[in-house]
């Protein structure tokens, strides 16, 4: 009698401390939303219009809409397995970037079982950024049943920024290149009190990230020789390839100067690897010529994955900042670090086509002059 009592007593311990669980998960959960839902974000779909000027961008560098993005998805990623119902339950929130969230956590997470309703997500939602995160989320997670909705959305939806995601994801998912375990890991290692830590004229915080061949990069171990940090988007973006070509063209200036170039980027490895040409050829509506092979021949700096844009986030550049092509992305930024390791500009963007070009850039690293600002930058 005693044993029955016993282990009647250990199944209700059991069940009250899954119920106690469940209680905190949601709980954390209902936090997570209200944080998200009850903030001013700026406006637009695909693309961010600051609240104030109507055009492109956000014009205040103390804005907080990256914040409040960047630490949801830390929050939801740290529920882990435990939280995914309550993050899928999210996907039919009335708030776009309450969906847009829980969609780009449960790509993160990998979560298997939210296949079908991301699945669903890509094919109704009404907003493209949402549709568009579905879509990556879907290649992360890398699950072959979700190829049969990409195909669909590919080729039906009206929007090339999601049909774009529809091919990168498909390729993911068909080149066996999920969500790393390391993505998840820097979202759950996301440090407020870390964020926006440095200035013009101090050291620069070091770090190691890897490039699109897994191969460690450590800002200290080029002491000695001045740094170029220049953070761009994604494969996406046109102007982005613009500064690929500039750097091409300029190798022997930037060798001769003896400066160390490195571009970085807020995704995972597969598409850091897409970024420099390393797996396929997307079609682009902006590139009248292929640049896989050039880049694969060309390319000579190393070009960083800055997962969860954790040392992006140290360095000011505000990372899920504003959507561009309906991706949240960073401000386009460019850090200098001189010889001895200060940081001697910080730059950073308020729309996606404000920052030095690749040329100016070479020119004020060359005489240490450092006052720059974009002529159509917002006000």
């Amino acid at each position: 009698m005693k044993t029955i009592r016993a282990v009647l007593a250990l199944f209700a311990c059991i069940v009250s401390n899954v119920t106690a669980t469940q209680s905190e998960t949601n709980s954390s959960m209902n936090s997570i939303l209200s944080r998200i839902d009850s903030h001013d974000f700026n406006p637009g779909d695909a693309m961010t219009m600051d609240r104030t000027l109507g055009t492109p961008g956000i014009a205040d560098l103390d804005n907080r809409d990256w914040r409040i993005r960047m630490l949801a998805v830390g929050d939801m990623v740290r529920l882990g397995e435990d939280g995914i119902p309550e993050i899928v339950a999210a996907l039919d929130h009335e708030n776009p970037h309450v969906r847009y969230l829980a969609a780009m956590a449960l790509g993160i997470l990998r979560a298997e079982s939210a296949v079908h309703p991301l699945s669903e997500v890509l094919g109704e939602d009404p907003v493209i950024t949402v549709r568009s995160q579905a879509a990556i989320s879907l290649g992360q997670i890398g699950l072959e049943s979700s190829l049969a909705a990409l195909e669909t959305a590919r080729g039906s939806d009206p929007s090339r920024d999601v049909t774009h995601q529809c091919e990168l994801a498909i390729h993911q998912i068909i080149s066996a290149q999920p969500a790393t375990e390391e993505l998840a890991s820097a979202w759950r290692s996301l440090d407020e009190s870390t964020f926006e830590t440095i200035e013009v004229g101090s050291p620069a915080p070091d770090f190691v990230l890897t490039d699109a061949d897994g191969r460690p990069w450590e800002l200290s171990a080029h002491r000695g020789k001045p740094v170029a940090l220049i953070w761009v988007f994604a494969d996406w973006c046109p102007v982005c390839h613009g500064e690929f070509r500039e750097l091409i063209e300029l190798r022997e200036e930037f060798e001769e100067a003896g400066i160390e170039v490195v571009t970085l980027e807020i995704h995972d490895s597969y598409r850091t690897r897409v970024m420099v040409g390393k797996e396929l050829e997307p079609e682009y509506w902006f590139a009248d010529e292929p640049f896989m092979e050039t880049y694969a021949r060309e390319v000579w700096w190393r070009h960083l994955s800055d997962r969860a844009g954790a040392v992006g986030a140290t360095y000011g550049v505000d990372p899920l900042a504003f959507a561009v092509h309906s991706e949240y992305i960073n401000r386009p930024s460019t850090i200098v670090v001189d010889r001895e390791g200060i940081i001697r500009m910080a730059y950073y963007g308020t729309f996606w086509g404000d920052r030095p070009s690749i040329h100016q850039m070479l020119e004020m690293m060359e005489t240490g002059y450092y006052e720059f600002q974009h002529p159509k930058r917002l006000e």
